[in-house]
């Protein structure tokens, strides 16, 4: 029989806040990550289509790490090594009393390191120096860099993974990190998800693919807005979120605090679009139903959605199309909320920080607001969707990540019961 899987430790870096309480403090009370993009350096601003980004401001990563490790790595996984120490901090985990080969560490990441990688290819064709380039640009832009950097911080010797499959890539990685503990092959991993990609190459193209929000330029607080009416496209952000995953068994041996329980999680392809889902939604419920078997749950016992909702037209139809599939009736009594919302689109790291949303709905029975939501779309309605802080006592929530390429994840999580 496969051992009970939990969460005891959490950690995040967003544009709302950098640590749990920060960010979750900001997020109840409906705080806004977004800005506006000053400038990319010598590009001209004003030719980009939209001009505003969920953008970490301030961040010196010299205040939480050692040189050694964020001097090697670019901000992506500096983020996902902030996030991860403050997981293992908050998880109480003391890796010296741990077996290093049966710690593992997985992580989800979209793009990777893209800021060194656009600086190098750029200072490269400006100077016409091939051996100028930085001699840690190769192992700097591998999307496997963060999990490197982490497993070294921490001495974790275990499986060590990368997944990328755009915006599900780090629900992928938490329930990858699952199946690892359930087939016996670590008793802890450390589940990260982190991007940065607020690079010049990197907007422009979403940009060209008319992805992002651009009428709100002169309002940048006002842009992302899932399930409202007025929206007209995502709001890139950046971040990363962590989870300690292990064994109840361990979590027990260790009297540590738990915050949930992982229960279940489904990946899914439909095998349809590179961009835009399947109209009918059909394929997000599947999904969600085979999160649910795999969670011995039925949608009867759900109570919250921690929704993938992106502020993009055709997106959050489709995915309200699926929950009211895969619900039924039980659709219109969810609590759902969009956590884009308030920080924007974080790529790779958005299904670890939409999961540390969801367990913190669990563990507090609140519910943070979506905001911007003025004018509800009909096309996209749901009853539990509010512009205010709701209050429930919640046994079992899911977070949605889907990603391009046609690509759905989900997980299930359930509040935890010593009994």
């Amino acid at each position: 029989m496969a051992p009970k899987v939990v969460v005891t430790g959490l950690g995040i870096i967003s544009p709302i806040g950098i640590g749990v309480s920060n960010f979750w403090k900001a997020a109840l009370e409906g705080r806004q990550g977004i800005s506006a993009i000053k400038s990319f350096g010598d590009l001209p601003i004003e030719q980009y289509r939209s001009r505003v980004a969920g953008q970490i401001h301030n961040f010196n990563p010299q205040e939480f790490l050692d040189e050694k490790h964020f001097a090697r790595v670019d901000r992506y996984a500096q983020f996902g090594l902030v996030a991860a120490k403050e997981a293992i901090l908050d998880a109480g985990i003391r890796m010296e009393r741990e077996s290093p080969d049966r710690v593992g560490v997985m992580v989800g990441a979209g793009m990777g390191g893209m800021m060194m990688g656009e600086r190098e290819i750029t200072q490269l064709y400006y100077t016409g120096k091939p051996h100028r380039v930085h001699p840690n640009f190769i192992p700097t832009i591998t999307l496997n860099s963060a999990s490197g950097i982490i497993a070294m911080a921490h001495g974790a010797k275990g499986p060590n993974l990368t997944i990328s499959t755009a915006c599900s890539s780090s629900v992928h990685a938490i329930g990858q990190a699952l199946n690892c503990i359930r087939m016996g092959q670590a008793d802890v991993v450390i589940a990260v998800g982190a991007d940065a990609s607020i690079t010049p190459l990197v907007f422009a193209g979403f940009c060209s693919l008319r992805a992002l929000s651009s009428r709100y330029n002169d309002t940048p607080s006002q842009a992302s807005r899932p399930f409202d009416r007025g929206r007209d496209g995502f709001v890139m952000g950046e971040g990363a979120g962590a989870l300690i995953l292990e064994t109840l068994q361990h979590a027990k041996r260790r009297r540590a605090r738990v915050y949930a329980e992982v229960a279940g999680y489904a990946a899914t392809s439909e095998a349809y679009h590179m961009v835009v889902p399947r109209e009918d939604g059909i394929e997000i419920a599947k999904a969600i139903s085979l999160a649910l078997e795999d969670a011995s749950a039925n949608p009867a016992q759900v109570d919250y959605v921690n929704a993938h909702a992106t502020s993009t037209m055709v997106g959050d139809e489709i995915e309200v199309r699926g929950l009211r599939q895969a619900f039924k009736g039980r659709a219109n009594k969810l609590l759902v909320n969009a956590t884009k919302s308030l920080i924007g689109h974080t790529l790779g790291a958005a299904g670890a920080i939409g999961s540390i949303v969801t367990i913190l709905a669990i563990d507090t029975g609140l519910v943070h607001p979506s905001v911007n939501y003025e004018d509800p779309d009909p096309e996209c309605t749901l009853p539990g969707i509010s512009a205010k802080v709701q209050e429930r006592r919640i046994k079992v929530g899911i977070a949605n990540a889907f990603g391009f390429g046609s690509n759905n994840g989900v997980l299930v999580f359930k509040k935890y019961s010593p009994k």
